[in-house]
């Protein structure tokens, strides 16, 4: 481990894309090839492969405590090295002492990780981690701390850990590239690249792969510039899911690749009598079936993170998933081809439902496939249903923006602009899909700091400091403060998380660990020295939490500047 920690420290000292490889590269050409592949999920930043659901839970708070516990220092000390490095991992190493007989392999770490995932409630997961960091140095301590806070901080994204990997076995890019995304394990691509075997590796189902994303255009006109023809789909107020059928088995996952089946059970039994085995991407929304529209976000966020979902919430809550995309069916990955072409394919796949029900699309739309199942209660009957999006076209700026002004009164979102000619990319956010949303400036921000409130907050934390990613600098830049938007429920729930999750208690403030995503509203940008991004954001408020989005997903600087410079033509 000592080794690791000491190519991790070369890495965090250089900002060359190149050099950062060959650091990696050379140190997995060191280390055996099972400690390599261990040390390459370590680098990307898990303590565990991508595909497995396996957590350690242990809490930013907990975390802080052992690491005082083992130094020997006061508070106070602590505390100043903290505003120090602003890094946990980097106390660590700053503050725990040198003892006779310390250091740990990578393969007695992973083992440690993985009896800490599998104990039961935080004193004996804090008793495993104890132990684990009072047997390692001081640097070793600094990055299995960085490991289990989930931040690494060394400039190093998993696609130059699949780079170095290519580099160090001699192995095509692409290879090692489209093995890890099929397997969700990046030692295992390391594996098989060792052995020579990449192209052997096959998808792995009910792990869950990238998803596409889409690029904000600020005009009708825009979202016709970028390609010849495209697709029109209503942007929904929901969450992005995809969907794993195999064998009539049936996930959900989320954007943030987390498991949500529990949280809608009545969805699974809706896809599995699928014909051949999928993967689908799409949007639960909650359902209005008078309507046949979306209802408003707010409402779905009741079924958000439930383990257990009574029959109350299904009838008063219903929702449906709207389909709009195909990565993988009847045992082979389609993301490569065009998107008109995959839509054949979903609409065959969809084609075979237990039961068909004409659809009347939205603006004329006529047939749309629904898979449906039928639950009988006290003589009412609700419907669940998977439904193909509704697709439309527009050839001038116009037709868009009718079909925009449709998509609101629908209570949607926009509109979603896609090429037909585009590939299913995991994980980029390119020109091939454009998202043209409420003309409302918005940003998707993550929480680093907390307030105690005023008057009847008193005794909450309600009040955010937000900040957006500096890709450059991978590191958080402050950005605005936002107290209002979210209701007194949601508000005692952070405030424990919050409690919970402390990297630095200032008293009155608190510095968390930066994971809560929001997505806040505002009426225009100002440059501003008051915060570390140069902007502050006028009349900020909180549109809703983003559960479904990870740190990593928030914007960056780069966008607020974009929004800035727009605002001032």
């Amino acid at each position: 481990m000592q080794q690791l920690a000491i190519a991790c420290e070369a890495l965090a000292a250089t900002a060359k894309k190149l050099l950062k490889t060959g650091i990696v590269a050379d140190y997995l050409k060191s280390r055996k090839t099972d400690e390599a592949a261990v040390s390459a999920i370590f680098l990307s930043g898990r303590a565990f492969p991508a595909w497995e659901e396996t957590t350690l839970q242990v809490g930013g708070r907990s975390l802080w405590q052992i690491v005082a516990g083992l130094s020997g220092r006061d508070e106070a000390e602590l505390t100043a090295a903290y505003r120090r490095h602003g890094d946990l991992g980097a106390v660590a190493g700053e503050v725990l002492p040198e003892r006779p007989g310390q250091g740990l392999t990578v393969l007695e770490v992973e083992q440690t990780f993985r009896q800490i995932a599998a104990a039961r409630g935080p004193v004996a997961k804090a008793d495993l981690v104890r132990h684990l960091i009072s047997r390692t140095t001081p640097l070793e301590g600094k990055y299995i701390v960085k490991i289990i806070t989930g931040d690494l901080r060394i400039g190093l994204k998993e696609s130059l850990v699949e780079e170095a990997i290519a580099r160090a076995y001699a192995a095509p890019l692409a290879e090692v590239q489209r093995a890890n995304m099929l397997l969700g394990d990046v030692g295992e691509a390391v594996r098989l690249a060792s052995e020579g075997r990449l192209a052997q590796a096959e998808m792995r189902l009910f792990h869950p792969l990238g998803f596409m994303l889409a690029s904000p255009i600020e005009s009708a006109e825009e979202g016709l510039s970028y390609f010849a023809e495209a697709a029109v789909e209503d942007k929904y107020d929901g969450i992005r899911a995809q969907s794993h059928v195999a064998n009539g088995e049936v996930k959900f996952f989320s954007r943030t690749r987390d498991e949500i089946t529990e949280s809608f059970p009545e969805l699974p039994d809706a896809l599995s009598g699928l014909a051949q085995d999928a993967i689908l991407d799409g949007e639960i929304v909650a359902w209005d079936y008078s309507t046949g529209h979306a209802r408003p976000f707010s409402v779905l966020q009741q079924r958000l993170g439930r383990k257990k979902v009574s029959d109350k919430m299904l009838q008063e809550t219903p929702v449906a998933f709207l389909v709009f995309d195909v990565l993988y069916a009847g045992g082979e990955l389609v993301m490569d081809r065009p998107l008109r072409e995959r839509a054949r394919i979903l609409d065959e796949l969809l084609a075979t439902p237990r039961k068909i029900i004409n659809h009347e699309g939205h603006g004329g739309s006529r047939r749309k496939n629904q898979r449906t199942l039928a639950f009988d209660n006290d003589d009412k009957t609700f419907v669940v249903q998977v439904i193909r999006a509704p697709v439309f076209r527009a050839s001038s700026p116009e037709e868009l923006e009718e079909l925009f002004e449709a998509a609101q009164e629908r209570g949607n979102e926009g509109l979603m602009i896609k090429d037909l000619d585009s590939a299913y990319t995991p994980g980029t956010r390119g020109k091939s899909w454009l998202k043209m949303k409420r003309k409302l400036a918005t940003l998707d921000v993550v929480v680093t700091a907390v307030e105690y409130g005023h008057g009847k907050r008193v005794g909450v934390l309600s009040d955010y400091t937000f900040a957006v990613w500096d890709p450059n600098k991978d590191k958080l830049l402050n950005i605005g403060k936002a107290y209002s938007g979210l209701t007194d429920a949601e508000i005692a729930e952070m405030t424990q998380w919050f409690l919970d999750h402390t990297v630095e208690d200032q008293g009155f403030r608190r510095v968390v660990e930066p994971t809560i995503v929001l997505e806040v509203a505002f009426n225009n940008m100002m440059q501003s020295d008051r915060h570390e991004s140069g902007y502050a954001l006028r009349f900020p408020r909180i549109v809703r939490l983003r559960p479904d989005k990870s740190a990593e997903e928030a914007d960056t600087i780069e966008r607020a500047r974009e929004i800035y410079e727009k605002q001032s033509l």
